[in-house]
C-alpha cells in the first residue's frame, strides 16, 4: 500500500484529498449544507499555503543558493526546478486571489474589506496585500523570469536585468506576505479595527 502511494506524487495528492473529505465527513456528522464557507476557507488556506511557501522557498532558499551554485549545474535549476516552482507559484497566487475574494462574497464582507470600512479594515488590507502580491507574481515576476531563465528569448543585458527584477519584486512579495498573513490570522483572532 506505502509502495502504492508515497513514491508517486498523483496517489499521494489523491490520498490526502481523500483523507481531507473523510475527516470532514466525521467532524461534519455526514451533514452537507451550508458548508460552503467553511470549503472556501480550506481552499483559500491551502492554496495560500502553497503561494507563501514557494515565494518563502525563491526567497530563503533558490535565491541565496544560486550564487553557491557550479555554472554547469545551474540549468538544472533554470531549466527544470525554477519553471516548474513557477508554474505552481503562480497559479496558487491566481487561486488564493479568487478563493479569498470569493470568501469575501459569500460571507457578506467583500465590498466592506476593499473599502477598508471599520471593522472589516484588518482583512481589507490583508487582501489589499495579497492583491499586490498577485499583481506582481503576474505582470513583473513572471514575466521578467521568462527571460532571466531563458524561456523567452532576449539579450545577455536583458537577461541579467530581468534577473535582477524578478528578484526585487519577489523580496518584495516577501516583506508584503508578513504583514499579509497577520492580517489574515488577525482577523480571525479579533485584531479587528
Amino acid at each position: 500500500m506505502i509502495n502504492l502511494i508515497l513514491p508517486n506524487l498523483r496517489n499521494a495528492v489523491i490520498t490526502s484529498v481523500v483523507l481531507t473529505l473523510a475527516v470532514f465527513w466525521f467532524t461534519t456528522q455526514g451533514q452537507i449544507g451550508g458548508q460552503e464557507i467553511v470549503i472556501t476557507k480550506y481552499l483559500h488556506v491551502l492554496s495560500s499555503v502553497m503561494w507563501v511557501g514557494l515565494l518563502w522557498y525563491f526567497n530563503f532558499v533558490q535565491i541565496p543558493s544560486m550564487p553557491k551554485i557550479p555554472d554547469e549545474q545551474k540549468p538544472a535549476i533554470s531549466k527544470v526546478i525554477a519553471p516548474t516552482a513557477l508554474f505552481w507559484f503562480r497559479w496558487a497566487a491566481m487561486a488564493t486571489i479568487l478563493t479569498g475574494l470569493f470568501l469575501a462574497y459569500i460571507s457578506g464582507y467583500l465590498i466592506d474589506s476593499i473599502t477598508l470600512a471599520e471593522g472589516s479594515r484588518t482583512i481589507g488590507i490583508g487582501m489589499w496585500l495579497g492583491a499586490i502580491m498577485a499583481f506582481n507574481v503576474w505582470f513583473v515576476i513572471w514575466p521578467n523570469q521568462k527571460r532571466a531563465l531563458g524561456i523567452v528569448e532576449t539579450t545577455p543585458e536583458l537577461k541579467a536585468k530581468s534577473a535582477r527584477t524578478a528578484m526585487l519584486f519577489s523580496r518584495t512579495n516577501m516583506i508584503l506576505s508578513v504583514p499579509m498573513l497577520f492580517c489574515m490570522v488577525g482577523q480571525q483572532n479579533g485584531v479587528v479595527w
